[in-house]
């Protein structure tokens, strides 16, 4: 009988990583060997077949024309062998592997999680929390939240809430704010990660642009604990304030918010068996998100 893999198991695996990122480092770091191993995989895997299956190029490998008709195959056929082999994990349904960033975990979740944990005492929720985003096709990463448009490759997103923003301040800050023009006069604190344009702020509050001048944060949680801590006025997704402008920490110096293209969405895996804790979770969020809308769950907390 014909052997129906003519090149090893590992170099088909190294095939589609170094198709899919572009390079050789991430498929040795998968494969955990080194780069001249992944390169002599595909030297010898082209050798067997015939043909070339990349483009060497300045800006790194290009799969061909051949390969890139099969990769999706290949891709599939990797994440179907993933979830076989999940399902044999023992307690695999026991445990909910979850990954977000620093804001979403510190502002939000961190507050509610454990609502989740007793109505559900059988799942054990572990986080994974990063500004990163993880290729959860290629990890054991059940499920993620990312902030932005929802439009990663190889995940289905759902739009799970966070998409009016607006500026928020520590009271005496606040104080100081009489009109939008009054801003010009406070720092600005700008949050390099978020993503949260002043401009259309200021357009629905029918006024003119001031110049942005205050502290620079590439991490959205510390932008929210500058504000907090009177360093100036921070625009903010409504979602993730909403707690600390419940329980005084922050207010909203104006009645004034805007809708943006931008939110926080629940991903998974394109094309992965969904587990039911992933079902659970999703259900969970699905209520959780009105209820601290409507500022219900800072008052649990307070409580």
């Amino acid at each position: 009988m014909a052997n129906p893999f003519p090149i090893p198991l590992n170099a088909i695996r190294a095939i589609e990583i170094v198709a899919r990122r572009g390079a050789l480092a991430p498929a040795a770091e998968e494969l955990g060997v080194t780069p001249g191993a992944v390169s002599q995989h595909l030297r010898r895997a082209e050798e067997r077949l015939g043909l070339e299956l990349f483009e060497r190029t300045p800006q790194g490998l290009r799969p061909t024309a051949a390969l890139r008709q099969i990769l999706p195959q290949l891709s599939g056929g990797f994440s179907a062998l993933a979830d076989a082999i999940g399902t044999l994990k023992a307690g695999d349904e026991q445990v909910l592997t979850l990954t977000v960033g620093s804001v979403f975990a510190s502002r939000w979740l961190i507050w509610r999680i454990g609502k989740f944990s007793r109505l559900h005492p059988g799942i054990e929720v572990r986080l994974v929390v990063t500004g990163t985003m993880i290729d959860l096709a290629h990890s054991d990463i059940d499920v993620g939240i990312r902030f932005g448009r929802g439009q990663w490759p190889g995940v289905k997103s759902e739009l799970i809430g966070g998409s009016r923003y607006s500026p928020v301040a520590s009271p005496p800050v606040a104080r100081q704010l009489k009109s939008p023009q009054d801003l010009a006069r406070v720092p600005l604190i700008r949050d390099t990660a978020s993503m949260l344009p002043w401009e259309p702020w200021f357009a629905a509050a029918g006024t003119a642009p001031v110049e942005l001048a205050g502290p620079r944060y590439d991490d959205p949680a510390l932008a929210f604990d500058a504000a907090i801590s009177e360093q100036g006025v921070l625009m903010a997704v409504d979602m993730m304030s909403a707690d600390a402008v419940s329980d005084g920490r922050l207010v909203r110096p104006f009645d004034v918010s805007v809708e943006s293209e931008l939110g926080y969405w629940l991903i998974v895996a394109e094309g992965r068996r969904e587990p039911k804790k992933v079902w659970l979770f999703r259900e969970w969020l699905r209520a959780e998100v009105p209820d601290s809308a409507e500022g219900y769950v800072a008052q649990v907390k307070r409580g």
